[in-house]
């Protein structure tokens, strides 16, 4: 799969994630400081899901209905930060056919997916 981490999305996530063969573009390499705008706008020119930490996602993609391949929204606490990267490399695997046109939330033991405008 093809993905976009924006600045927000942990390092480690990219890591795995590469390691299992996706084609992951990190912001902080590439367009360190890129406004949120300019993230989704890359992601959705490059039909890259975007990876992110970052809840502002949500409002720009509901609010303003901006298209989008699909974002990841992950939501982890400190206690559970250790997981995280497991659990998308996980749920990457096991569900990569639901990621394309969707809001996502992951939190530890819980999805969430919402079809988003594409």
């Amino acid at each position: 799969m093809r993905f976009l981490a924006d600045e927000s999305c942990d390092a480690a996530v990219v890591r795995t994630l590469r390691h299992a063969g996706h084609d992951v573009v990190a912001v902080a390499e590439r367009r360190p400081g890129a406004d949120d705008r300019m993230v989704i706008g890359l992601a959705r020119r490059t039909h890259r899901i975007l990876l992110t930490e970052d809840k502002d996602f949500g409002q720009l993609v509901f609010a303003t209905q901006k298209h989008t391949a699909g974002v990841l929204l992950l939501r982890y606490p400190a206690r559970a930060r250790h997981q995280l990267a497991r659990d998308v490399a996980t749920f990457v695997e096991g569900r990569a056919h639901r990621l394309h046109g969707r809001f996502v939330v992951m939190q530890p033991g819980r999805v969430r997916i919402r079809v988003t405008r594409t």
